[in-house]
């Protein structure tokens, strides 16, 4: 039988299990306004739209999937743990219903991913430890989360567009502390050697998801216009971040990775940390988003 425990420095999980009920009661207030047609720049620039927002509906139905499976495996010994990961995994299929509305209207629809997403995901589908679905899930929502706030700045500013990515943003930035409690909760009951199982694996990822950053410029830079450099850069930055303010995780960015974006260690300890207390507080607020 999986028994989590809890370790610090961390919220408990009843915290976030309260965050995320009163997050709840208000998730539905937030009904997307399709009133305003989108004048496109050009045929490229709407098809640019829809791989970037089919990408999006792909990352949500998949977090939506492990979040309830895993809730269902951990239901018996620890049901707080479990209905704290099914809430978690609601927002995730409240943003895929979102998303099933908004493609049609920029004319679009839910498309086959590509060969370089399906087998990320085909890949992520056949992890059975919890602890390698759940740092593969924070990774996803870290560049989730960073291409989100970068093309608020970017991409074709239209309100109906701006809202969606604003909902995506502020809800995602929320998630990736949460998934840090989750991997904490995991680690605390596998012991080391999940940790050095996990050492190679965030390495392999954070190489592949900066990589991941140039195919995705084929397809949607016309729409979000963010560059190859700058996005590949921001991941490295932001899933290095994740780790070097917590050394409880056992997780240590490359620098030999770091420097083919010209970044340092240094670089990441002065930014403020994204798992802290403060970071997950703030971030459980939905009129709090950072651009």
């Amino acid at each position: 039988m999986l028994v989590l425990m809890a370790a610090t420095p961390d919220l408990p999980t009843s915290r976030w299990l309260e965050l995320l009920k009163k997050r709840r009661e208000r998730m539905y207030d937030d009904a997307l306004d399709l009133s305003m047609p989108i004048a496109w720049a050009s045929t490229e620039e709407q098809n640019g739209a829809i791989a970037f927002f089919n990408a999006a509906f792909r990352a949500e139905e998949s977090g939506l999937r492990q979040a309830h499976e895993i809730a269902s495996e951990v239901e018996s010994s620890d049901p707080e743990l479990a209905e704290t990961l099914r809430l978690y995994g609601d927002e995730e299929g409240w943003h895929r219903e979102l998303l099933t509305q908004f493609l049609p209207y920029i004319g679009g629809e839910v498309r086959p991913m590509g060969p370089t997403t399906s087998t990320f995901y085909h890949l992520y589908a056949r992890a059975k430890r919890h602890e390698t679905i759940v740092l593969t899930n924070l990774m996803f929502e870290t560049i989730g989360s960073t291409t989100y706030r970068i093309a608020l700045r970017t991409a074709k500013q239209h309100p109906a567009i701006r809202q969606m990515l604003t909902i995506l943003t502020r809800d995602e930035s929320f998630h990736v502390p949460l998934n840090a409690h989750f991997l904490r909760r995991v680690l605390a009951n596998e012991g080391k050697l999940a940790k050095l199982r996990l050492a190679g694996l965030y390495h392999l990822l954070t190489a592949s998801l900066m990589a991941s950053a140039a195919a995705s410029r084929r397809r949607t830079k016309v729409f979000d216009n963010i560059p190859f450099d700058t996005l590949a850069r921001a991941y490295a930055e932001q899933l290095g971040k994740l780790f070097v303010h917590a050394p409880d995780l056992g997780l240590t960015p490359s620098r030999a990775l770091l420097a083919t974006v010209g970044l340092h260690r240094a670089d990441l300890m002065h930014d403020a940390d994204v798992l802290s207390i403060e970071a997950a507080e703030r971030a459980a607020d939905r009129s709090n988003v950072i651009v």
